[in-house]
């Protein structure tokens, strides 16, 4: 029996209610207010090899960033002219060409300058055999005084919870290799968010398309939504993020849209057509990965490569496209994170690898992406 522990309903917020009809307006546009470091991860693979599609990455200081790849990615013999390190320097698209994936180095740690530090390949074998892609997202909760390292393996319908050293395997959520929709398989997962109490949340994902609530210990609490385009339910949760007032943005990747829900503590029996969001933001190419610094939304999609930045009404502020030629190029940056310096990294799952961005000099301090937004301790 599924438990009745939350329920996440419509509020009446004017502003959110409003924010379709905003949106038609895609805001004003500009260039990126950052600049890419210049072959800032160190290539580490043997020969033969370079980094895979990397799918996430997660910086937990500026001189600790974890980086989830999937596989490493074999490399033709001869190697063509205008290899720079990176696969999608010579046409190789490391997530479509799947014929040339191995599943060897999937979770990584480089310092600050994109030197290896560390590679956790003891947990190779967690991946090896995924009929897919495999690895999709890497997140340590600022709650957990213990940093564990949540791992979301979407091919495996799996998630993985390592100590922060990576020497123990914590806890494993899921049956590999078995997609299920109820309270202890999961299907196509796809990222994980925390909030203040030590309750996690789980984008499960492209195959239920559904938000699962769970307790500190990875327990079955209750879930949210279900396949379709009406709002409250999704058709592809690709990204989750937690905001000010436990407001929760749900990245609706095939709906090309964000969706926003609100938290209750009033308990009722559970029910999916109670559930409603409390805002709706269309208009998305495939949005990606969200984050929530502040009073601001960020946004990184795909079609067109874009990173976006947006009020919590939805009302878009700024919009910058990735680069598409030159060394700093990108595909797709499909997960973005902040690190304490305000540096950005970016995780190109096609052109194979991560590039760290710094602010140019004369930026606009408004069109930074802050820290990602962190309860107080009294919010707990």
């Amino acid at each position: 029996m599924r438990k009745s522990v939350l329920v996440l309903v419509a509020v009446v917020a004017g502003g959110l209610c409003a924010a379709p009809a905003l949106l038609q307006d895609l805001g004003p546009r500009g260039p990126s207010p950052y600049e890419v470091v210049d072959g800032w991860l160190k290539p580490f693979a043997d020969d033969g090899f370079a980094w895979g599609g990397n799918s996430g990455v997660f910086p937990e200081s500026p001189d600790r960033i974890f980086v989830v790849q999937r596989g490493e990615t074999r490399l033709p013999d001869p190697v063509p002219p205008g290899f720079a390190g990176f696969v999608g320097s010579i046409g190789i698209n490391a997530l479509r060409e799947a014929d040339r994936r191995t599943w060897q180095h999937c979770i990584f740690v480089v310092d600050g300058d994109g030197n290896l530090i560390a590679v956790w390949d003891q947990w190779d074998h967690l991946f090896e055999g995924s009929d897919g892609p495999g690895p999709h997202r890497i997140r340590i909760s600022p709650y957990d005084p213990e940093r564990r390292v949540w791992v979301v393996h979407e091919t495996g319908h799996q998630i993985f919870v390592f100590s922060n050293d990576g020497s123990e395997l914590l806890m494993t959520l899921g049956e590999k290799n078995v997609s299920g929709d109820d309270e202890t398989h999961l299907g196509g997962p796809q990222d994980v968010a925390f909030l203040p109490d030590g309750r996690v949340l789980v984008a499960d994902g492209l195959v239920n398309s559904r938000v699962i609530i769970l307790d500190a210990d990875g327990h079955y609490i209750t879930e949210f939504g279900e396949r379709g385009t009406g709002r409250g339910q999704f058709n592809g949760v690709h990204g989750l993020a937690v905001g000010p007032d436990g407001q929760i943005y749900v990245a609706d990747r095939d709906n090309h849209r964000v969706q926003v829900f609100n938290e209750t503590t009033r308990a009722a029996v559970w029910y999916h057509a109670n559930i409603a969001p409390i805002g709706v933001w269309p208009g998305f190419g495939l949005p990606l990965d969200i984050i929530v610094s502040g009073y601001d939304a960020w946004v990184t999609q795909l079609a067109p490569a874009e990173v976006i930045k947006l009020d919590l009404n939805g009302n878009r502020l700024y919009t910058w496209a990735l680069d598409s030629e030159g060394p700093g190029r990108f595909l797709e940056m499909h997960s973005f994170a902040v690190d304490t310096d305000g540096n950005l990294y970016g995780s190109d799952n096609q052109l194979g690898r991560t590039q760290k961005l710094v602010p140019k000099a004369d930026a606009d301090p408004a069109l930074l992406i802050g820290q990602p937004y962190v309860a107080s301790a009294g919010a707990r």
